[in-house]
């Protein structure tokens, strides 16, 4: 005779409740209850990456700004002293007029640094002349804070190149000969004058740094382009 078969239903192993019956409610808020939980420890480890990631990236921007920031204070403080000294062996003149002239003027100096000049600049955005410049033109540039540097038949040629090479890559700087000044070379700005023999002076820099767009200038930022160009 077979045996009769157990009506019994077994226990599910994972739920321990009897095999084949639905969830209870209890049991569906529970794994509710566990996903909610999961779900939200997955959004706090994100956040904890995010957080970590923000905060380097944060000390990273703010370690260049600090450091960008302490560079320039030092250049601008670098500037700052460098147009507080006087540089050894420069001649100075005040009180220059700035009256717009259609005549030749009789300048005081050679070349001149300051006074009456013409209606229109000599261009000086770095520009080489290989002749000599009319002096009313180029005082307008050196009211516009450029630095002019001429030279006279005792310069040698390599002190020419040199200084070529530096007044083009330096805008408001121009470059002429100049056959009756007294010295080899001679750095003007407006109201200040400095006569070197040679191009490795150290005073060259010295006089660029002080005074192209200098506190001397009287048109700061005026254009050194789209004037007098020959």
């Amino acid at each position: 005779m077979a045996s009769a078969k157990s009506t019994n239903p077994g226990k599910d192993k994972n739920t321990n409740r009897p095999s084949g019956n639905k969830p209870s409610g209890k049991e569906r808020a529970g794994a509710r209850r566990a996903r909610i939980e999961e779900q939200r420890r997955a959004v706090r480890a994100r956040e904890r990456r995010i957080r970590i990631i923000t905060i380097v990236a944060s000390t990273a921007i703010l370690a260049g700004l600090v450091g960008g920031g302490w560079y320039l204070i030092d250049q601008a403080n670098n500037k700052e002293k460098a147009q507080a000294a006087p540089i050894s062996g420069e001649k100075t003149w005040s009180n220059l007029s700035r009256n717009h002239v259609t005549t030749k003027v009789n300048y005081p100096m050679t070349p001149p640094v300051g006074g009456n000049h013409a209606p229109i600049w000599q261009d000086c955005n770095g520009n080489v002349y290989t002749h000599q410049l009319q002096n009313e033109n180029a005082v307008h540039a050196l009211e516009h804070g450029a630095v002019w540097v001429t030279y006279n038949d005792k310069a040698s040629q390599a002190d020419v190149k040199t200084l070529a090479a530096k007044v083009q890559k330096t805008p408001y700087t121009l470059m002429s000969p100049y056959k009756s000044e007294s010295s080899p070379i001679t750095l003007s700005a407006w109201g200040h004058q400095l006569n070197v023999a040679s191009a490795s002076d150290k005073r060259v820099n010295e006089f660029f740094d002080t005074y192209v767009q200098g506190k001397q200038t009287p048109e700061p930022g005026a254009a050194c382009t789209g004037g007098k160009s020959s």
